[in-house]
């Protein structure tokens, strides 16, 4: 095991081999759906009923509430609110053990706490759980006007229409002006929308691996994994909520997060942590055992299951497939051009989903680049998900710019 993978947020999977008492720990019948349901144990979470949203392309969500969690208090000024936005399985803890109404510890402990680069004795730090997600944002786990739950009639989301229900928030809280913005991976997607949609609410954007637009290989990614989902019989077309344990669509959920782990984690890390192990004295050469990559990979996409939703899933990847920062706006350098805000470009130099080309684009066409026409590149072994990880490299860089 890795000197760090003791540490490591949930949301990460870290690389390290699987144990059997890890095994025995998912061994069970996984629920129907791994959401946050209303009257579950509440945990840290507040509650913002944010009134009907009208839809970017077209159509509403009536009553819409979204989950968040603070941290510190918010100056008499109001100029000392930060937002995080997190990415695509992530949620609102970004700080905290896991325990009831938490199913994962704090996914960015490292960086948020007193004394820390997100420093609580001085910042009031704002998490909501995305629009579409599944742990207390309405989501297609949530319940329509009708009492059922939305399933696969949960309207189609962009990454604009979840920033504007942020938005919502901001003025639920009061706060107009927001000191930082900061998001990895598709929460990098919504602190660009922020800059170019509400720039006067935004001093600092800190975009973290994220790119300016969904390429056609990062849709194709997402495509197969979507499939996976819908290729389950448990599915059931999205209408699985009332069946039993074990009876959900539990198996395409963990074949597509076992499909996005790969492109999660940089090119040689599975080789050099795993090589060609086995899992246990059994030989996987026809003697019925398994590697031990093997075993990682269905571990994670088991535990997956048991803290996300099949249907929010799928609301949140094509919202992802969405983004594009240049749509209706006359292009990606015009929209990017059109950012008032401090900025930070974060790039990892061995990320595969979001590669540093990605960030360049970006970089060269925002004025308030602190780094000029390039982005900030940090060499880590971690692949895409060193922004989660890296808490030292990263945590450095948003000090420079909250120094700004």
């Amino acid at each position: 095991m890795g000197a760090m993978d003791w540490q490591t947020p949930e949301d990460a999977a870290p690389s390290a081999f699987v144990t059997e008492s890890q095994r025995r720990r998912v061994a069970g019948k996984p629920p129907a759906t791994g959401a946050w349901r209303e009257g579950d144990d509440p945990g840290n979470r507040l509650f913002a009923a944010i009134g009907d949203l009208a839809l970017e392309r077209g159509g509403g969500i009536p009553n819409v509430t979204l989950a968040y969690e603070t941290w510190g208090e918010l100056a008499p000024d109001r100029s000392n609110a930060i937002l995080v936005c997190h990415a695509l399985t992530g949620d609102s803890h970004l700080v905290g053990p896991a325990g009831p109404g938490h199913p994962t510890a704090g996914w960015w402990s490292g960086l948020v706490g007193p004394g820390k680069v997100l420093d609580t004795d001085r910042y009031f730090v704002v998490a909501p759980n995305m629009l579409g997600g599944c742990q207390g944002s309405t989501g297609p786990a949530s319940l329509a006007p009708d009492g059922s739950e939305w399933g696969p009639r949960f309207p189609y989301l962009t990454i604009r229409d979840q920033v504007a229900a942020q938005a919502a928030l901001s003025d639920r809280l009061g706060i107009e002006r927001w000191a930082l913005i900061v998001g990895g991976s598709m929460g990098g997607m919504q602190v660009l929308e922020w800059g170019i949609g509400f720039p006067d609410r935004v001093e600092r954007i800190a975009v973290l691996a994220a790119p300016p637009l969904s390429s056609a290989d990062e849709i194709a990614l997402n495509s197969v994994q979507a499939e996976a989902i819908r290729m389950d019989p448990a599915f059931r077309g999205g209408e699985y909520y009332d069946a039993p344990e074990g009876e959900g669509p539990h198996r395409g959920l963990a074949l597509a997060r076992r499909m996005a782990l790969l492109n999660y984690r940089s090119p040689t890390e599975l080789n050099d942590r795993f090589e060609r192990s086995w899992q246990s004295g059994i030989s996987p050469l026809g003697g019925g055992g398994r590697f031990a990559v093997g075993s990682y990979l269905d571990f994670h996409g088991n535990k997956f299951t048991r803290r996300f939703d099949a249907n929010s899933y799928l609301v949140l990847t094509d919202a992802m497939d969405s983004h594009d920062v240049g749509r209706d706006r006359g292009g990606v350098a015009a929209a990017l051009a059109s950012v008032t805000a401090k900025a930070l470009v974060l790039g990892i130099d061995s990320d595969r989903l979001f590669p540093v080309a990605g960030q360049e684009i970006i970089a060269r066409h925002l004025p308030g680049n602190i780094d000029g026409d390039e982005p900030v590149v940090i060499t880590s072994q971690f692949g895409h998900d060193a922004f989660l990880i890296e808490d030292a490299l990263v945590g450095a860089e948003i000090s420079r710019l909250l120094a700004e």
